[in-house]
């Protein structure tokens, strides 16, 4: 079964906790904290795989966990960080947050693409050392690792897409100008899968070919496999509309290119606009006459037009010199941006609360739990993360509150047990 669509969950590792231990060596009075930090939790990394063709697989397993770090050790030792956890999907897949279709990636070349990050480890008792603490029992546990449902949509990455209603010879079309074997029969939906076919014009020259399933009225609502179908013409840079010239399945031809034309301007106004090249398959079924008829009615609209018989690959040649040459003159298939995730409001208007007391010299925010799931979420080896910590401050008036309250640059704040000197 051919499957383009799947909703999975993500869950990337837990950092490990920090340790809680104190040097302890022969002649060595008072050796003082020396718990070690936790090891990060694992990613879960998406990456591209050109030997998958579907989403099949995540139909059978929807929950993908990435391992937890190690937790930290005496003598300052650093827990192990996870190894991250690699999905595979097919070359094209974009992976979308499920509760809000927000663009997280679109996995269409070989760099891999961390999707959920894994929580950083907690920090030994050997940071929570001062002069006035000099032997701290505590140590930070590690952050959770970023967990989401995400929706998986593959749309297909090829140049040309071939279009049109179903018994037209889209799918003799491809098998004779290309590598692709589809299968081919004289009724409707013989093709339920898209088929990507390579077309070589030479030594160091070709392009992609899609076989789209044929469309019916409707497709644009989602009528039949409408959605399904239309989905993969997306990314292709032109577009060849397939026509059955002879009107051997009791239809116009014109009407036909009229009807699925506004299919795409239904699903979308951008993919109704995409360069379109008409070929008028099945000429040996028809006259002369007819195919002047039909050609002169595409050629006024501006359109080029191509009489062939794709069963014995007449014109075909025609056809694919024409399409290399116009493909030259086109954009690179399309790819998908991320979309940035939308940072939390933290205005005048959506502060958070907290207390401030300060005791011997320093000052202590106190009974703000919102604020230690933001303090997880920080990487303090990281600037922007270290930039977006100080704006979270700002916006919630901590920083406003401390200044009130006479802080110095370079006296020390504690923030849920995390101490740092304040730098204006």
């Amino acid at each position: 079964m051919f499957v383009d669509i799947a909703k999975i969950h993500l869950k990337a590792g837990k950092g490990g906790d920090g340790a809680v231990s104190f040097h302890r060596e022969k002649y060595v009075a008072a050796g003082g904290p020396d718990g070690g930090d936790g090891g990060r939790g694992g990613n879960i990394v998406f990456k591209a795989d050109s030997n998958l063709s579907t989403l099949a697989d995540f139909r059978y397993k929807r929950k993908y966990a990435a391992e937890a770090g190690q937790n930290g050790g005496a003598s300052r030792c650093t827990g192990k960080s996870a190894p991250d956890l690699v999905i595979s999907v097919p070359v094209g897949t974009l992976v979308k947050d499920a509760e809000t279709g927000r663009i997280i990636a679109d996995i269409s070349d070989d760099e891999p693409v961390i999707v959920a990050k894994g929580g950083n480890g907690g920090w030994g008792n050997q940071h929570f050392a001062t002069s006035t603490r000099q032997v701290p029992r505590f140590a930070k546990s590690g952050n959770p690792g970023e967990e989401l449902d995400v929706t998986l949509e593959l749309k297909l990455l090829a140049d040309v897409g071939l279009i049109g209603f179903p018994n037209v010879g889209k799918s003799t079309l491809v098998s004779v100008v290309s590598e692709a074997k589809p299968k081919i029969a004289n009724y409707h939906f013989t093709t339920l899968t898209p088929v990507l076919g390579v077309v070589r014009m030479g030594e160091g020259s070709s392009f992609v070919m899609a076989d789209i399933p044929g469309l019916i009225e409707g497709a644009g609502e989602g009528v039949g496999l409408g959605h399904e179908f239309l989905r993969h013409v997306e990314r292709c840079r032109m577009l060849l509309h397939v026509i059955d010239i002879s009107g051997s399945e009791g239809r116009d031809p014109i009407d036909d290119f009229e009807k699925i034309n506004h299919e795409l301007a239904v699903f979308s106004e951008e993919l109704s606009e995409r360069p379109q090249i008409v070929v008028g398959n099945k000429c040996d079924l028809t006259n002369e006459a007819e195919i002047e008829r039909i050609a002169q009615h595409f050629e006024e609209q501006g359109l080029r037009f191509f009489p062939v018989m794709a069963a014995i690959a007449e014109g075909t040649e025609e056809l694919i010199n024409y399409v290399a040459a116009e493909l030259q003159k086109l954009p690179p298939i399309i790819k998908y941006e991320a979309e940035p995730k939308p940072q939390e409001d933290f205005s005048a208007a959506n502060k958070r609360d907290f207390t401030l007391r300060v005791e011997n010299g320093i000052y202590y925010i106190e009974n703000c739990d919102w604020l230690m799931d933001i303090m997880n979420r920080v990487d303090p080896d990281d600037y922007e993360s270290l930039q977006y910590f100080e704006r979270v401050l700002r916006q919630t008036g901590i920083i406003d509150a401390l200044e009130k309250a006479g802080i110095n640059e370079g006296d020390t704040v504690n923030v849920c047990d995390i101490e740092f000197d304040f730098v204006r």
